[in-house]
């Protein structure tokens, strides 16, 4: 049987747009200085009605201005900012709704002062990764797949909206957990602020390219790379939850003293260079792709 080739099967008539451009950076400035701002205020005034303005910039700064650098990087799409928003925002929802309901009849909690255990962690990335992409899935059901680029964008898009969303209730349960101590939530918001440009968003992505490379204009197929790709990028999660409290870890201690163990940081690196590599090898070969058909 010939060996399937990696050229992306997109219509002749797709256009070529260039969304290159720094909206990304200014959002990333903006939102840290309210970010900054309102969390000293929090603090000078004790108003708490502020508590929640500082906690939904915190958690969803990274992930918006994450997706806002793939839109501006994504050189040839048919996605517009309308279909990436309701990706983040309701893909987003989709997914930690999933997560949460299989989560809550297959995971047995390891009690309040334990992390997951190394099977519980590699189950939590296998419901988690499979639920964000039905989640693709279904916000891509009425569009052609036809270009693996619009899979990697549409998937950090879900991915990182589901980070966000999970960020916040981790900030929330960090909050009740201290008895009410906002600077808990605050330490939280910011550790995982650091860390989300590495996980979720990067695991969907890569695993939304696969998946839109491997399927029809129209219809889905579910092949063995997919099936790879899954496995791959829910290893990873798995890893990134059970590996760091599982074994003696080295930590690496980033400002403003949040310990960050070196292990989450090997996973980072190559969640991060895998979906480097696929929007590289995506891109030159559709761009490829579409000069043969001017």
């Amino acid at each position: 049987m010939a060996q399937q080739d990696w050229t992306p099967s997109v219509s002749p008539l797709r256009q070529v747009r260039a969304h290159r451009g720094h909206s990304w950076l200014s959002a990333l400035l903006i939102g840290l200085a309210l970010f900054a701002a309102s969390t000293i205020i929090l603090f000078i005034t004790g108003n708490v009605n502020l508590y929640p303005t500082v906690i939904l910039i915190g958690n969803f700064l990274i992930p918006v201005v994450f997706v806002a650098f793939l839109y501006d990087h994504q050189n040839i799409s048919q996605l517009t900012p309308e279909r990436v928003a309701k990706s983040f925002c309701l893909g987003g929802i989709l997914g930690t709704l999933g997560a949460a309901t299989f989560e809550s009849f297959l995971i047995r909690p390891a009690g309040p002062n334990h992390g997951l255990t190394i099977g519980s962690a590699m189950l939590v990335g296998l419901i988690e990764e499979g639920c964000k992409i039905l989640a693709v899935m279904f916000m891509a059901r009425r569009m052609r797949h036809d270009s693996a680029l619009d899979g990697l964008l549409l998937g950090g898009s879900v991915g990182m909206g589901f980070a966000a969303f999970e960020s916040t209730g981790y900030a929330f349960s960090a909050f009740l957990a201290s008895q009410g101590h906002i600077s808990a939530s605050v330490v939280v918001t910011i550790a995982r602020g650091m860390l989300a440009p590495f996980g979720h968003g990067v695991w969907t992505a890569i695993l939304g390219s696969v998946l839109f490379h491997e399927s029809l204009p129209h219809r889905f197929r579910l092949t063995w790379r997919v099936g790879l790709a899954y496995l791959f990028v829910s290893f990873l999660h798995g890893a990134w939850d059970g590996l760091p409290a599982s074994i003696s870890p080295i930590y690496l201690i980033l400002p403003p003293g949040i310990p960050i163990s070196a292990i989450t940081i090997a996973i980072s690196v190559v969640g991060i260079t895998v979906l480097v590599k696929l929007y590289h090898l995506n891109l030159h070969q559709q761009t490829t792709l579409n000069a043969s058909h001017a």
